[in-house]
């Protein structure tokens, strides 16, 4: 890359390279291509295709019925669903062209330009000023700050919303005005594009007018990314590295599956069956048609004499043509208009989510949010729920809590408590350490962070006066924490000597620590170093370690986040060594983190402990409750977390994951140990938790669904470590039976807790269970960018209102409580509501075809239809759709606060109960017996030669059209019968379809229409109504054809009724004091 586009020398030849552009493309369609694409789309769905073939069969094969009739239904699906997805892509549009169309100003000749975002190339340098967002992936050259540094938020893309830290390249951090930038001469070599966030490796080369060229490393920590925020630094300038498609931000945004939910394969496995029973039916009427036909009077009867043609055509194309002909007779038995009616329930349903009061937070002032439509019912069929713990289950909001010093411990005490006076200051004291280690404690603290104050406070020393409320800025809320701790407990009064900070030893999560070397005024050098207490106890002298130990303990028990802080002197010759080896190891192109970490190494040995600090992250509000609830709704829910095992258990024992009486398994390094025989070690573990949970343990025989509850309830620990030993194991050893060992483990447990995760490994957990035995539906939720791997693994991905991960997921929810509500309310209704819709739209074509299929055996199969095109064409669209869509969207069978207060009932709707055979069957039959009652009845309604009173006799269309006006009373009124909470909408569209019914059949009836040969249906509808006998016929046939219903209806209300009585006599049996039943 050729910063600022100028040649490194002017004998050399420049040839420009090619990028990509700057634009961001998260669309899938353009003008151009969306027909074609979304067509293409759509009719790779069964139904659709199926639709297709039948039309086209319509309109090359002289077919009993007109091609409108199955034509229009099926333009009618295409168009609405092209237009929802049209819609959507079009909002996706208008989010890049906000984007891509943003001001920059670049740098061009010494001056400012104005141009748009999509317009940067690779090599332009670019200006950015505060609280702007960087338009695409920059190596940071200068600052306004003269240290070259500046403060970003990278909340947008890894959901954290402290500041970061960058640094200029060091040899440009002078060039703070365009001319001094414009004249910069350098080129840089840097990886191809790549999406992990943290990681960056190249070099820039900086050519003066008359010295050699300089070679500068760069790390992440001189990479600005696409996405982030500039704060706190008045403006920068940086040199476009990745642009586009390219940068870091939208190559982790690609790759994101498309989920199906259950209930879309269920309807694919009916659809199957029904296009079983249609083939079954044509192939029935064409062999019958020509067993009938074999007997010469029926083949051509003298009023109905066959053409040359008809004589001349070949038998088994005659066949196939027959059989086509059936086919497209009875096409309807599949519901095309069902797909689209699913569409709009769920695109119109995820509204009620994104609407519900309940789950609004006043704090954030954000509520839920719906970033996908397609997984609603999914919501009422989770299995198993992954959290994560830090953010989620937890505030993230981190309040100082205890230290200790040299083992006596100081705690805040506000008031007056146990007997001591607030006399001495703000601590209270249990035994006192001497001063001058007091002293040096909470300089340590107040020295060893990386946290910035706001630049709007004159800041003298590293904190600022006590009267001046500061605004502490950081990577991490500990270290506000600590610092805030140390201010307000020691450093807020008197004189505070001033250091000069000479080195920072970064904490990563390999060290678990970070260290800074600083020069008091009286020359001395000191070394503080802060950390987990497994880094730092190793390098400390080992006799200073158990006062320390037994606090820290005993914190991490009381689920504390705890830290230890040690020093160590330094001599002049040690510091300049260190220094050396500092700056030569920041300069290597290979193995840069390698050499800087043996130099930190070897820093940090041989410390002094001076004491440990305990800070507390607050559980939020009612997630203890939460889990509970989850729990006694058949769900297990794992914690997976990069914590500590003893602060995450002490989490999960506050919010109730584990109970004083569940027995703990642990897989950690500790069980494990660090020998050779770790892996023999693991299996003997392994072997030995399986005989206790699987093998001596008796078969559950039937019971309860999900009776994963054993007499005795069982937790698992495990550490990252542990899992990857187990999850990739040495050549040697068996893996795949110790993955599944460990499976069947996890599946016996009530809850998991996975400890010191790292997000791959969150992953590799969800997949492990989601690909077991009977594919659970899986839940992940959580926060930070850390969790998006385990959030896109997932059947469901849950993410927290504002971070990364909420941009990630399918849905976004405030705070972890209001999963209750979205899974035990919204869930279970969305599963019932669509398992309902479905099961619907195949009975009610059943009811409507079967007719016509018996029809056939009294017309010689001949393929004559039964109803009329326009009811044809209309029954699916019109008649019978709005319902059960008003159903769909509206129905509460049970009351929403009741779903909240009992968990139990979500365990009703589970594992897919009302999407499986069994219902499936009851609804075909119901239909099957409806079918029959409707064709027959009016049947034997016909038995009687003359239906009016002049002698006349009714014909075949009238026939059809009681037949029809009866389907579609009962269907309707089913749904009116299966209703159980009635709205003003419900009755306009049940009462309203019954009505535009009749309407319409006297219209189409009453008017001469000049675009049809046949004037077939003219008066047909009502001349029928003046006939009594078939008013007593459609009355009588409605009430037979529901009549099952009502009475199942009756006898479930005296079932319950009986059930609520004796539920009350066993209360009064346990009140009297005799439980001889137990109410669980």
């Amino acid at each position: 890359v050729v910063v600022g586009h100028r040649p490194v020398s002017e004998t050399d030849a420049y040839v420009a390279q090619k990028f990509c552009d700057n634009r961001i493309v998260s669309s899938k369609y353009t003008l151009w291509n969306f027909l074609p694409k979304n067509l293409f789309e759509q009719f790779r769905r069964i139904a659709n295709f199926y639709f297709l073939i039948i039309f086209l069969v319509q309109v090359i094969v002289d077919t009993p019925t007109s091609p409108v009739t199955s034509g229009l239904p099926l333009f009618f699906v295409i168009t609405v669903t092209a237009i929802k997805q049209g819609y959507e892509d079009w909002l996706r549009h208008r989010a890049d062209n906000e984007v891509n169309k943003s001001n920059v100003f670049i740098v061009e000749n010494a001056k400012q330009v104005q141009k748009e975002s999509e317009k940067i190339k690779v090599g332009d340098i670019v200006e950015v000023k505060a609280d702007e967002t960087f338009p695409c992936d920059l190596i940071f050259l200068a600052s306004s700050s003269i240290d070259g540094t500046c403060y970003v938020t990278t909340a947008s893309l890894d959901g954290e919303s402290n500041f970061k830290t960058h640094y200029a390249v060091r040899d440009t951090t002078v060039l703070c005005t365009d001319e001094a930038i414009d004249a910069l001469t350098a080129t840089i070599e840097c990886e191809q594009p790549q999406p992990d966030l943290y990681k960056f490796v190249g070099r820039i080369i900086i050519y003066g007018s008359n010295q050699e060229p300089v070679a500068r490393s760069l790390g992440p920590e001189n990479l600005l990314l696409k996405g982030a925020t500039l704060k706190n630094t008045k403006k920068i300038y940086g040199v476009a590295v990745y642009t586009g498609m390219e940068t870091k931000m939208a190559l982790n945004y690609q790759g994101k599956s498309q989920k199906r939910s259950a209930v879309e394969k269920s309807i694919n496995a009916f659809l199957i069956v029904y296009l079983c029973i249609l083939l079954s039916k044509a192939t029935v009427c064409t062999t019958l048609k020509y067993v009938w036909q074999s007997n010469p009077f029926n083949d051509e009867p003298w009023y109905n004499e066959k053409t040359k043609k008809e004589r001349d055509t070949f038998k088994v194309l005659r066949m196939f043509t027959d059989f086509l002909s059936f086919m497209v007779l009875f096409n309807f038995i599949i519901p095309v208009s069902m797909y689209v009616t699913v569409e709009m329930q769920k695109f119109l349903g995820s509204f009620f989510i994104s609407w519900d009061k309940e789950m609004y937070d006043e704090e954030i002032k954000e509520g839920a949010l719906v970033n996908t439509s397609d997984l609603n019912e999914e919501l009422g069929q989770v299995e198993y729920v992954f959290t994560d713990k830090t953010g989620t289950l937890t505030e993230n909001s981190m309040e100082f809590i205890e230290c200790c010093i040299d083992g006596h411990k100081y705690k805040d005490c506000i008031s007056e408590v146990d007997g001591f006076s607030q006399t001495d200051g703000p601590l209270k004291y249990y035994g006192k350490a001497e001063k001058s280690r007091e002293e040096l404690f909470l300089r340590a603290l107040c020295l060893c962070h990386t946290v910035q104050i706001k630049e709007a406070d004159q800041v003298d020393g590293l904190i600022g006066h006590p009267e001046r409320k500061d605004t502490y800025i950081s990577s991490s809320p500990d270290e506000i924490a600590l610092v805030k701790g140390a201010e307000k407990w020691g450093l807020s009064e008197g004189h505070r000597p001033l250091y000069q900070l000479l080195h920072v030893l970064n904490f990563d999560p390999v060290r678990r620590r970070m260290s800074v070397i600083v020069r008091t005024t009286t020359g001395k050098l000191l070394l503080f170093c802060k950390g987990a207490d497994s880094s730092i106890f190793p390098r400390v002298q080992q006799e200073e370690i158990q006062q320390t130990k037994v606090h820290v303990d005993r914190n991490a028990m009381d689920g504390y986040r705890t830290l230890c802080v040690a020093f160590k002197e330094l001599t002049q010759k040690e510091y300049d060594k260190i220094d050396r080896q500092l700056n030569e190891a920041k300069m290597a192109l290979q193995d840069r983190e390698e050499k800087m970490a043996k130099v930190f190494e070897d820093a940090e040995a041989d410390m002094h402990l001076i004491g440990a600090t305990a800070v507390e992250d607050r559980l939020q509000e009612q997630s203890a409750e939460t889990i509970e609830a989850l729990h006694a709704a058949g769900m297990k829910v794992w914690v997976l977390t990069g914590d500590k095992m003893e602060t995450a258990k002490s989490t999960c024992y506050a919010c109730r994951l584990f109970q004083t009486s569940t027995e703990l398994l642990e897989l950690t390094a500790k069980m494990v140990g660090e020998s050779e025989r770790k892996e023999d070690r693991l299996h003997e573990l392994l072997m030995e938790y399986h005989k206790k949970l699987i093998q001596d343990v008796p078969k559950n025989r039937g019971g309860l669904k999900r009776s994963w509850t054993l007499s005795q309830e069982y937790g698992l620990i495990i550490d990252g470590s542990t899992l990857s030993l187990i999850l990739n194991p040495s050549q040697d050893s068996s893996p795949s039976n110790y993955k599944n060992i460990f499976l069947q483990i996890c599946l016996k447990c009530t809850a998991v807790l996975c400890c010191r995760m790292a997000p791959l490994q969150k992953a590799q957990i969800v997949r492990m269970v989601k690909n077991t035995k009977g594919s659970p539906i899986t839940l992940s939720i959580g926060d930070g960018a850390n969790d998006v791997s385990m959030i896109l693994e997932a059947h469901v991905g849950i993410g927290k209102e504002g971070r990364q991960a909420s941009r990630n997921s399918d849905y976004a929810v405030p705070k972890f409580k209001h999963l209750r509500k979205l899974l035990l309310a919204h869930g279970h209704l969305y599963y019932v509501r669509i398992a309902h819709l479905v099961q619907y739209f195949f009975y009610k074509n059943l009811c409507f075809i079967l007719p016509q299929f018996l029809y056939q055996f009294f017309c010689g199969f001949s393929q004559q239809p039964l109803y009329d095109a326009a009811y044809l064409t209309m029954y699916n669209i019109c008649f019978t759709s709005l319902p059960i869509l008003a159903y769909s969207l509206l129905e509460q069978h049970i009351n929403i606060d009741t779903l909240t207060s009992d968990p139990q009932l979500y365990m009703k709707v589970s594992d897919n109960a009302m999407l499986q055979w069994r219902p499936f069957l009851y609804w075909t039959f119901l239909g099957a017996f409806e079918g029959l009652v409707f064709f027959f009845g009016v049947y034997f309604l016909f038995q009687n030669s003359s239906l009016e009173d002049n002698g006349k006799v009714f014909g075949n269309w009238t026939f059809g059209t009681i037949v029809f006006t009866v389907l579609v009373f009962t269907v309707t009124l089913k749904l009116a019968l299966d209703t159980r909470f009635w709205t003003w909408m419900n009755h306009f569209v049940i009462w309203g379809s019954l009505a535009f019914y009749v309407f319409f059949s006297f219209f189409w009836g009453g008017v001469i229409w000049p675009f049809l040969k046949q004037q077939r249906m003219y008066f047909v509808f009502a001349h029928m109504l003046t006939s009594v006998s078939t008013w007593l016929a459609i009355v009588l046939l409605i009430f037979i054809s529901l009549f099952p219903e009502i009475l199942l209806i009756v006898l479930k209300n005296i079932r319950e009724k009986n059930h609520q009585v004796r539920n009350k006599m066993m209360h009064y049996t346990v009140f009297l004091g005799r439980p001889l039943l137990s109410t669980r």
